[in-house]
């Protein structure tokens, strides 16, 4: 049996805030095969954010064991897992995080060119080309819409062509058109290089095409799990 590309044993988080200690996920086990797509949903609060965010080494568990690729997270100090991450994740967040100083070519190669890679900026635009931005290589994201922003995301997240690739409600800040134009591109970029992708979204749609869905509630996963259809 091939080894799960994601798993999590026993994990709990529990965060410091300023009324004291708040227990965000409790005892968590969950598996996640090469190039599955498992889409997380749940109630807000219900602790999917940050369960795609230990998955990412984004956060550290509490207790317990997150693995990827065969590799512990919680055994990593925080420039190994950015190497980590730079070579083996891509990750797409609602609020984008582009860097604003720079065009969209830019800030897809900027990951790339860490990376070493001598081919960033042709890489780059091979991606925004690919998500349809190819009038837009020298826009900085204030010319841009919310929609193609995202679509910057995008390629900026798989350009190094990730083994694994997050979404965080990818298509939380954009209107019905764009979250659909979106939700086309990420299936397309998980199917073109054959990551495993894992998504939290409250978009009914986005996750009746994943092949599997994990429900969250109140930091557990909820026994009433549900398959995609």
């Amino acid at each position: 049996m091939t080894s799960p590309v994601l798993s999590l044993n026993e994990v709990s988080l529990a965060l410091k805030g300023n009324a004291g200690v708040v227990e965000i996920l409790h005892g968590i086990d969950l598996q996640v095969a090469a190039q599955e797509t498992l889409g997380l949903i749940g109630p807000s609060g219900s602790g999917k954010s940050s369960l795609l965010m230990l998955m990412g080494g984004l956060e550290r568990a509490t207790s317990g064991s997150v693995q990827a690729l065969g590799h512990d997270l919680s055994a990593m100090n925080e420039d190994a897992l950015a190497r980590f991450r730079r070579h083996h994740m891509g990750v797409v967040f609602q609020s984008f995080h582009l860097i604003p100083t720079m065009t969209a070519l830019e800030n897809v190669a900027t990951p790339l060119e860490l990376a070493g890679d001598r081919d960033a900026f042709d890489r780059a635009a091979e991606e925004l080309c690919a998500v349809g931005l190819e009038d837009r290589l020298d826009h900085y994201p204030a010319q841009m819409s919310g929609g193609e922003q995202q679509r910057v995301a995008l390629a900026r997240a798989a350009a190094p062509r990730p083994d694994i690739l997050l979404a965080d409600e990818p298509t939380g800040n954009l209107d019905g058109a764009n979250g659909a134009a979106i939700m086309d591109l990420l299936f397309g970029l998980r199917d073109r290089h054959g990551a495993t992708l894992v998504l939290v979204t409250h978009a009914p749609e986005l996750a009746a095409r994943c092949d599997r869905v994990v429900r969250l509630a109140d930091g557990r996963i909820s026994p009433m799990n549900e398959a995609a259809q």
